[in-house]
């Protein structure tokens, strides 16, 4: 590892615990407008898990006693279930994915739904919280936002937590993030090798400055975390950048094959950012047997990314105004 990222580890990772709520109270009151915390829940048929997510934030951080966070968006990009009625019922401001921009045809993706999320929201500090976890805990929400509150030079921090696997009635501590230690962290150590101290780099939990947000390119897919992170880095460089460990991350899991699917997205947005080049061909062949031996399936890998925020115009209308 190098030097610079082990000073980075012991200067910009914390625990959720170090920062109380009393302490971050009295740093958003002191910070003004500055201050404004938007929580954003993107969802795509999430109705088991959401309503909790959502009543968990409302109950304990947007009371008149803890006035931490300011507005709670669940931004649903076409659930078939309840997630929408479960979301609003708990508390929530539900908005259509479609709703915003719709000038422009939304693309597939989480991606997309997080950039769409910016002109729905006025926080200056935004956090992206993944509507699917179990057992949520607060603290993936003040843990994360907490530096951006007490630290004036953190611009961005991701969420750390043990990640176990839940499969057939077992759980193996720690082996979830399966994509993160085949592709994504190998992509980092050889290619970025100053983001090497993030421990979970995928994480969908994570707090930045609008004004951070805004400048920065969104792949519309899974290979948002990735991109936003490595962007971050050049922007405004590691010392802007922190980790919070929050504790225990439980969540549904995917198969292997939107495993493989996740991981080419992730691979092509890292050699976007490698060349500045196209992939030659961007798609990506699966295999799944049935009665007549292996069935191929052939996928699209995301290729398309949004712009910066801030040269939308509406955006930046509304920004102006």
């Amino acid at each position: 590892m190098l030097d610079e990222v082990e000073r980075w580890l012991r200067r910009r990772s914390w625990s959720a615990g170090e920062r109380p709520l009393d302490l971050l109270l009295a740093a958003k009151k002191a910070a003004g407008g500055a201050g404004t915390v938007s929580v954003v829940l993107p969802a795509l048929d999430e109705e088991a898990t959401v309503g909790a997510i959502v009543s968990a934030v409302r109950g304990t951080l947007m009371t008149p006693e803890v006035p931490l966070v300011d507005e709670l968006v669940v931004i649903d990009s076409g659930s078939t279930d309840g997630t929408a009625a479960v979301a609003a019922a708990a508390g929530a401001r539900v908005v259509r994915r479609d709703a915003i921009l719709p000038r422009l045809p939304a693309l597939p993706g989480k991606g997309e739904v997080l950039w769409r999320s910016l002109l729905a929201t006025s926080g200056e500090i935004v956090c992206f919280v993944d509507a699917d976890l179990r057992d949520f805990d607060p603290r993936f929400v003040y843990g994360i936002v907490g530096p951006l509150l007490t630290e004036p030079s953190v611009q961005l921090v991701k969420a750390m937590y043990d990640r176990p696997l839940e499969t057939g009635g077992t759980v193996v501590p720690a082996g979830g993030g399966r994509v993160t230690e085949l592709v994504a962290r190998p992509l980092l150590n050889l290619h970025w090798p100053r983001l090497a101290g993030f421990v979970q780099p995928l994480g969908g939990e994570y707090a930045a400055r609008r004004s951070l947000l805004e400048r920065l390119p969104f792949p519309v897919g899974y290979g948002v975390e990735l991109g936003l992170l490595i962007d971050s880095l050049g922007l405004v460089g590691l010392d802007a950048l922190a980790q919070v460990d929050v504790g225990v991350r439980r969540h549904r899991h995917q198969d292997g094959q939107a495993l493989g699917r996740m991981a080419a997205a992730i691979y092509r947005t890292a050699q976007l950012r490698l060349s500045r080049g196209h992939l030659v061909r961007p798609r990506l062949t699966q295999f799944e047997r049935t009665g007549d031996g292996f069935a191929p399936s052939t996928h699209a890998v995301d290729t398309q990314e949004r712009p910066p925020m801030l040269t939308v115009r509406e955006y930046a209308a509304r920004r102006a105004a």
